[in-house]
């Protein structure tokens, strides 16, 4: 499990500012992918039916949640598919452990999975001295260069093509200095063929399982995944149980959503539908709760659970463009990640519904309508009165709330503020005030509104007597 310190998303975001051109390069990449998002959408005229058909179908499985479960299992099973639940992270990462050892398996492809990213699966194996590969090409290169994904869809997006040759000459043997991105992506590939050709164990991730017919989808546009199942012995399935949907027939409704919201393209190159295993071969699905029952639970935080996990709301959130994955400290990164991560422990991730300006955007662009920035005010909301914000903080509203419930009060500490940055600018522009850090002193204003009013309404009261 990681270990890691957690660093406020603050601070993390602030050493990602540093370097300013790549924090340009990063806002305007994924900006370019929310562009590409806005086309494609606007060429289904009926995009927001489809958004609304999307969102009432979650809101039934959610309400449903036990009995699709149930049917799920069942129909799984029938098709010969071993089922396995999990009640947390540590039970999922003991359970594929379980199978790998009963196949005396120490190798395992990997293809994208964030629940195994949320569950720290990589670390839980590597400490039982099982080698795990990711087989996704943007996985595998944060792989290689030991840190986790930023982004749900998109894992390396905060490197640029120099640091993915750099990491391919250090870990690859590339040519040095070659920042060809064909080149990059054929050595990837050579590199990755003898992984997929040798491993008898594979695991996937899921996009959608459907309870009708007990069968799964995954979706990617490299293959990866399709290489790895298809050539191992045993393929084994990581699922959060929300990935549910009743039908088949419903499985449209999201294909159109998925990548069109992810990165602008009609549909994923890959929609692979697993249903039962070939002979001889095993196939498990782990369905995983870690929380998402809890989340259920929470009546003003359920509809997080609908999340397809299309990465849509990171690419618009003028947070994370500006902010990076990383700053996050979650394994879900920007506005969703910040619904979901306080939910698994609000002490940990307090700081991250305040990473947002609360604009709108992501709400506005989520497939299946996931009411975030409300959620995000609404997680403020708990996490003061829960106690989870800063004792500073916390002191300064309160005296806030004080000031601003006293008009006497306030215009006390308004003549009084407006002294002190005039007169004493120190008291106020100095390092203990991260107000400033980034931004210069304001014109102090000689008088306040209420004062300027009062006077512009003298006069004009006295000017229409004299008319």
């Amino acid at each position: 499990m990681s270990s890691e310190k957690i660093i406020p998303h603050s601070e993390a975001a602030t050493k990602f500012n540093k370097d300013v051109e790549r924090v340009n390069w990063h806002d305007e990449t994924l900006w370019f992918v929310r562009a590409k998002r806005d086309k494609s959408a606007h060429q289904i005229p009926d995009w927001e039916l489809i958004r609304e058909t999307a969102s009432q179908i979650k809101n039934n499985v959610l309400s449903n949640i036990h009995d699709y479960l149930v049917q799920f299992e069942e129909n799984a099973i029938k098709n010969g598919v071993i089922v396995h639940w999990a009640a947390d992270g540590k039970e999922h990462n003991e359970i594929v452990h379980s199978i790998l050892q009963k196949h005396n398996v120490t190798q395992m492809v990997k293809s994208k999975s964030m629940l195994t990213e949320e569950c720290h699966l990589n670390d839980y194996l590597a400490e039982k001295g099982i080698e795990v590969i990711d087989s996704d090409l943007g996985e595998y290169i944060v792989q290689l260069r030991k840190e986790p994904p930023s982004h749900i869809v998109l894992p390396a997006i905060h490197l640029k093509k120099e640091d993915v040759s750099e990491t391919f000459h250090e870990h690859l043997g590339t040519e040095k200095g070659n920042f060809n991105p064909q080149y990059l992506t054929e050595s990837a590939r050579q590199s990755l063929r003898n992984t997929f050709l040798t491993r008898k164990a594979a695991l996937t991730g899921v996009n959608f399982a459907i309870a009708e017919t007990g069968e799964f989808v995954v979706c990617t546009n490299e293959g990866n995944a399709d290489m790895g199942a298809h050539l191992a012995d045993v393929h084994i399935a990581s699922m959060g149980f929300e990935k549910l949907i009743p039908k088949r027939e419903h499985l449209g409704v999201f294909l159109r959503l998925l990548a069109r919201s992810a990165t602008g393209q009609p549909i994923t190159t890959f929609s692979s539908h697993f249903k039962k295993p070939r002979d001889g071969k095993e196939m498990h699905i782990v369905i995983v709760d870690n929380g998402r029952s809890t989340q259920l639970g929470r009546p003003e935080f359920r509809n997080s659970l609908k999340c397809i996990r299309c990465g849509a709301c990171m690419n618009t959130c003028p947070v994370y463009r500006r902010s990076g994955g990383h700053s996050y400290h979650n394994a879900v990164a920007g506005p969703i990640g910040s619904i979901l991560a306080p939910n698994l422990d609000m002490s940990k991730n307090a700081d991250l519904p305040f990473a947002s300006t609360l604009c709108g955007s992501c709400t506005n662009v989520c497939p299946v309508k996931i009411d975030i920035h409300d959620q995000l005010y609404k997680w403020r909301q708990v996490l003061v009165k829960e106690g989870h914000t800063p004792t500073a903080k916390t002191v300064a509203m309160k005296t806030m709330a004080t000031v601003l419930a006293n008009p006497t009060v306030f215009n006390i500490a308004g003549k009084s503020g407006r002294f002190v940055m005039k007169n004493i600018p120190s008291l106020v522009n100095n390092k203990m005030n991260k107000w400033y850090d980034q931004r210069e002193m304001p014109a102090v204003p000689e008088e306040s509104f209420r004062e300027w009013y009062k006077k512009n309404s003298r006069a004009s009261k006295a000017k229409d007597n004299e008319q």
